[in-house]
Order: structure tokens, then sequence, then C-alpha cells
């Protein structure tokens, strides 16, 4: 996959340099996070979004999974605080 004519295809085309300067080849853009984005200098948060969409999308899923900072745990699978165990 050519990252360029993909970035362009978004509108986003100005980021074709970033992408190159950061060796984001097609094998690398799937797994790119948010935090990927924004260490790239990609500060705009709708172009974030718009580029974790159609990476979303180039996998086949809805939501990039990179787009969840942390995992949710349930109250049941949270330890014990120091406190409650004193």
């Amino acid at each position: 996959m050519d990252v360029g004519d993909w970035l362009r295809s978004l509108g986003l085309g100005q980021y074709e340099d970033v992408f190159d300067d950061n060796g984001v080849d097609g094998a690398v853009l799937p797994k790119l996070t948010a935090d990927d984005l924004k260490e790239m200098g990609i500060a705009g948060v709708g172009h974030r979004r718009k580029i974790l969409s159609a990476i979303a999308e180039l996998s086949g899923s809805r939501a990039a999974p990179s787009e969840v900072a942390a995992p949710v745990v349930s109250p049941a699978q949270t330890p014990p605080s120091v406190a409650s165990s004193r």
C-alpha cells in the first residue's frame, strides 16, 4: 500500500512527508496509535481521529484499538487497596 496515496485520499496529503520521515509504511500503518500520531507532530485532534478511523476501516473494524487509552477494569478485577486490608 502506498501511504502517501492513502493520505491524499483522506484529504491529508500534507502529512505524507511526516509519515515518510517516521518510516510509516503499509506494514506499520495499521499499528499506529493516537500517541504515535501525536509524537509524529499531528497536533489536530480531528486529523488524528480521521487517520485512526481510516486505519480501523483498513483493518476491517469499526474502532481502532489504539483509541483506547487503557483497558477497562471491572470492580471485581480491581485488587484490594492497602487501606482496606488493614
